[in-house]
């Protein structure tokens, strides 16, 4: 078997791929028998036979759509599991018959309402493949609109597609606004104009039928539109970088259609001079032209300083409120023209152009432009803290190119307002009892051992710090990031189950270390049981006496420190800029962050290190704290301030990928960072210390960095295997967290983790950090090839044998050499995201030890990154032969029944692709369901992950600032 890689929660996940499964073929007969219970309305009962007409199957999922929207199937029906979202109707097979011989046939059926009128559906398919229809699936793509365009209403978008089939003839082309049928053309140019739209954000998409009954789904195209204030100059965007010696564009509209010629005019207003107009400087606009964008370009001058000038630019017309572009000047003079910092601002607003669909109308960064995404997201644009603390990052390099520090703020303000939860969203923390933190819960290794029993004879500790947190903020609240956002509302959960907010707080691993994201049941982070079952999603987890409507929110503790570490370099490059005063208050926000990161020093339970039983001693202070970064800490608390409880915890396992020294360092040693409490700044020193003695502890023969360590021997405290070494009392763990797929395989841990050690050794010159970096970068680059095309290999899936030579415990020094630890490299990758990382590494190493081969493999590395660009960044193809997995079972408790706020069912028969049936709707699917069939090949992507696009933009503006 073969097994492929994703990213999982930070990691990569080994998933293997099973064998293909049989051909589908189908016949299904549909009637309907229909009464009338009023003028226009009434309800039906269909009966449907679906024969199997192709090779034997165990499993089937019916679908189709219902001819209009009035069409409603009631919660009621036989043979089948049944559900409802906009018109598509999916209808998955009972336990007794799943399994259908070639020629057999089972007999289903429901019953229904209807208003208007109560056509059959025309199509039908079974997994995926339409019934009856053999052949090529026809292609469609949208013309119009563009992706990102904005219109005035009410609004009229004239939608255009086009559409063909290989071996046949398009029978009609469909449009539609999410699942709301628009309009239908049978000839080319297939075409509909939608009118009298208001105002609001739409997403739209063609469907292709050809004369075969095969469907295809065109790509989405998202639009604004915007309230309507009058005749108005529509500008995008209304900041932009202009790299030295080069030129880059805005765009210019008008918001409705003059009555005559409107000429449009640009002209600097202030700022440096070397910025300019390339090109003529007006732009004419008439009657029929006026929606259609003109680009007006800038250019910057070469110049001699080493500045990063600025200038504004109006855009005017008579009768039209005039519109300001900021234009910053990427400066290239540090020591010579730069290529690199160039590409960096090419880059930058690749990822800002809203055509490229990397940001949500909130401004939210999306995990990926892609919405067909199961890594450790189970949907692309849900985001992650993951994504927030790389914008921060990304504006945060774009301030020191260009010495512009509002973008930084802004995204601070951003990353506070949607994914910071405000006080509304936790609401009851004055009730908080830091001497009884939370009630005890063991964790298992296998997901059938949950729900857990709660368990209040198990002693807890004490937590330390929540008095000087509140005193130190004057708040209850938490300050920390919650790990995940499901940006566009595609669960239909919204805000404590109002169904309609976004973005919204969700969750989804909750039972062990062999959950993997395909095994995941998300479920609402403000859970009010409006979704699930009785007690909304909670007693899949947790087994208790009776159940209470609560919220709750879990961090992820590189995140929050990657925050930190991006304010750092802001704060530095301010200052040299003497614009330090721009960022003070969001320095200050920072700090406050890591105040209350250090939750994840803390054990779970906060007991103390060395426990190997339930019953071992809980903490009394700060004897629970490891001082590492554990995989995560939570909060929560009741929904109803009557019912008067909140508990927060932190975690027992801590995996070498998470630490990060740098943060701790800038923590406890820089001013504008050093947090409020008593004892914070003391607490981040120590663990500075106890982060370099964890690497060096993990550090194999080799170089590489091993797994971790744990509190807790499978989640509920057992005794560990004799032999395992210790540190602080801690079990050596050589996959912590989760297992399936293990936790430490993927090199890019080794990249994330050690730029951060890098970046340590680079502002501070840390012997410790060097001795780890000398090791590690020759073990790196060992294996790692850059090809004569430029093309290169790093590593990618990692095997360990051994383990670390011994205990260690001491407060000071550091452990000794692991001559029996080992590394293998498995496979090589040309990952982009994880190769700017590793560049990272390697030019901060050489830019302080003098390193020539460190710094010229960074660059050949950023060389062949760019060499993979496209019009939205920069990717590599990428097979998904884990997609394998979508039909995995998702377990549930025998007897426990529910459903999703879209109606699929959530029971003992359910999928990964049962519970998320809106990725049916996705213009993905149709390649996806091909690979599930067997009738097609594992599905290739070219993904552009936001973390994965800034991690190589940061490298390209940081090689030209450290090398230029």
């Amino acid at each position: 078997m073969a097994t492929t890689l994703v990213l999982v929660a930070g990691a990569t996940a080994a998933v293997t791929a099973t064998p293909a499964q049989a051909a589908v073929a189908c016949d299904v007969t549909y009637a309907a028998n229909q009464w009338t219970s009023g003028q226009n309305q009434g309800g039906f009962t269909a009966n449907i036979t679906l024969k199997n007409t192709g090779d034997p199957i165990t499993s089937w999922s019916l679908a189709f759509d219902f001819p209009t929207t009035g069409q409603r199937y009631t919660p009621t029906g036989w043979g089948a599991n049944w559900s409802q979202s906009g018109t598509r109707v999916t209808g998955t097979n009972m336990p007794w018959n799943g399994s259908l011989a070639t020629g057999a046939s089972t007999n289903i059926g429901f019953n229904g309402t209807w208003t208007g009128s109560n056509p059959s559906p025309a199509t039908f398919s079974v997994n995926g493949v339409t019934c009856g229809a053999t052949g090529n699936a026809p292609t469609v793509s949208l013309t119009s609109p563009t992706a990102g365009q904005t219109f005035t209403a009410p609004a009229t978008v004239p939608i255009t597609a086009t559409a063909a089939d290989s071996d046949g003839t398009v029978a009609k082309v469909d449009f539609y606004q999410g699942s709301t049928l628009l309009g239908t053309d049978t000839s080319s140019p297939y075409a509909y104009t939608w009118s009298n739209v208001a105002a609001g954000s739409y997403s739209i998409t063609a469907r292709a039928t050809d004369n075969s009954g095969l469907v295809t789904t065109s790509a989405p195209v998202g639009i604004t539109v915007s309230p309507n204030s009058g005749p108005a100059l529509v500008v995008s965007p209304t900041t932009i970088s202009v790299p030295e010696t080069g030129t880059a564009s805005f765009g210019v509209r008008l918001s409705q259609a003059p009555s005559a010629n409107v000429s449009v005019s640009v002209a600097r207003v202030s700022g440096d001079a070397d910025l300019t107009v390339s090109g003529s400087a007006t732009r004419t606009f008439t009657p029929s032209n006026w929606n259609t964008v003109q680009d007006v370009t800038l250019a910057a001058a070469d110049d001699d300083d080493t500045t990063a000038g600025s200038a504004v630019f109006r855009v005017s017309a008579s009768g039209y409120t005039p519109v300001d572009v900021t234009a910053n000047e990427a400066d290239d003079d540090v020591g010579g023209d730069n290529e690199y910092v160039a590409r960096f601002v090419e880059l930058y607003n690749e990822l800002h152009d809203p055509a490229n669909g990397y940001f949500s109308p909130e401004g939210v960064p999306y995990h990926s432009i892609e919405t067909f995404m199961v890594e450790a997201p189970d949907h692309g644009h849900e985001t992650t803290s993951e994504a927030y603390s790389y914008y921060l990052w990304l504006e945060a390099t774009y301030g020191q190119v260009t010495g512009d520090w509002s973008k930084f703020n802004a995204a601070w303000a951003s990353m506070e307002k949607y994914i910071i939860p405000a006080t509304a969203d936790q609401p009851t923390n004055s009730f908080y009892d830091p001497s009884k933190p939370a009630t005890y819960a063991a964790e298992y290794d296998t997901i059938n051992s949950y729900p857990t029993q709660i368990d209040s004879s198990v002693s807890v500790g004490t937590d330390p710090i929540a008095g000087e947190l509140q005193s130190a903020y004057g708040s209850r609240d938490v300050y920390g990031m919650h790990w995940l956002l499901d940006v566009d509302n595609t669960y239909g959960f919204g805000r404590c189950g109002d169904g309609t907010t976004r973005p919204a707080y969700i969750n989804t691993y909750q039972r062990g270390p062999e959950e993997s994201v395909f095994e995941t049941i998300p479920q609402p982070s403000c859970d009010t049981f409006a979704h699930g079952g009785t007690n909304g999603f909670l007693d899949l987890f947790i087994k208790d006496s009776s159940y209470a409507k609560q919220w709750k929110y879990t961090n992820a503790p590189d995140a929050d420190a990657r925050a930190v570490q991006a304010a750092y370099w802001a704060l530095t490059w301010a200052k040299e800029q003497n614009k330090a005063g721009d960022i003070s208050a969001t320095v200050a926000k920072a700090a406050k962050m890591g105040d209350y990161l250090r939750y994840a020093m803390y054990d779970k339970y906060f007991k103390q290190p060395g426990c190997t039983s339930p019953s071992c001693p809980a903490g009394t202070g700060k004897n629970a704290s490891n001082y590492l970064l554990s995989w995560y800490y939570a909060w929560g608390g009741a929904t109803d301030s009557n019912a008067g409880w909140a508990w927060r915890i932190g975690s027992s396992h801590n995996h070498a990928g998470y630490q990060n020294p740098f943060a701790a360092w800038a923590l406890s040693n820089v001013t504008e960072l050093r947090p409020k409490s008593s004892t914070g700044a003391t607490d981040w020193s120590t663990s500075l210390t106890r982060q370099l003695q964890f690497y060096t502890w993990l550090q194999s023969a080799e170089g590489a960095i091993a797994g971790g360590a744990t509190n807790s021997w499978q989640g509920h405290y057992a005794t560990p295997p004799s032999g395992l070494p210790k540190f602080h009392g801690m079990t050596y763990d050589w996959q912590p967290v989760y297992h399936d797929p293990p936790s430490n395989q993927w090199f890019g841990f080794q990249a994330w983790t050690m730029d951060r050690v890098a970046q340590l050794y680079y502002a501070t010159g840390n012997a410790d950090a060097k001795a780890l970096l000398d090791k590690w970068v020759s073990w790196a680059l060992d294996n790692t090839t850059i090809n004569a095309d430029g093309s290169y290999e790093i590593p990618s899936t990692l095997r360990w044998t051994g383990q670390p030579a011994g205990n260690f415990s001491s407060a000071s020094g550091m452990p000794p050499a692991n001559p029996g630890l080992h590394v293998t490299v498995v496979d090589h990758t040309q990952d982009v995201g994880v190769a700017g990382s590793y560049a990272k590494v390697l030019m901060y190493y050489a830019a302080r030890a003098d390193h020539a081969e460190a710094r010229d493999t960074a660059k050949a590395l950023l060389d062949g990154v760019w060499d993979n660009r496209d019009a939205e960044g920069v990717s590599v193809p990428e097979t998904k032969t884990d997609y394998q997995r979508l039909n995995d079972p998702v377990y549930v408790p025998a007897g426990w029944s529910g459903e999703m706020p879209n109606g699929d069912p959530i029971n003992s028969n359910s999928t990964f692709m049962s519970i998320r049936s809106f990725y049916e709707d996705d213009p993905d699917w149709p390649r996806v369901q091909a690979f599930l069939n067997g009738t097609g090949s594992a599905p290739v992507f070219n993904y552009h992950r936001f973390w994965a696009q800034v991690d190589v933009a940061v490298a390209l503006a940081e090689y030209g600032r450290l090398f230029p």
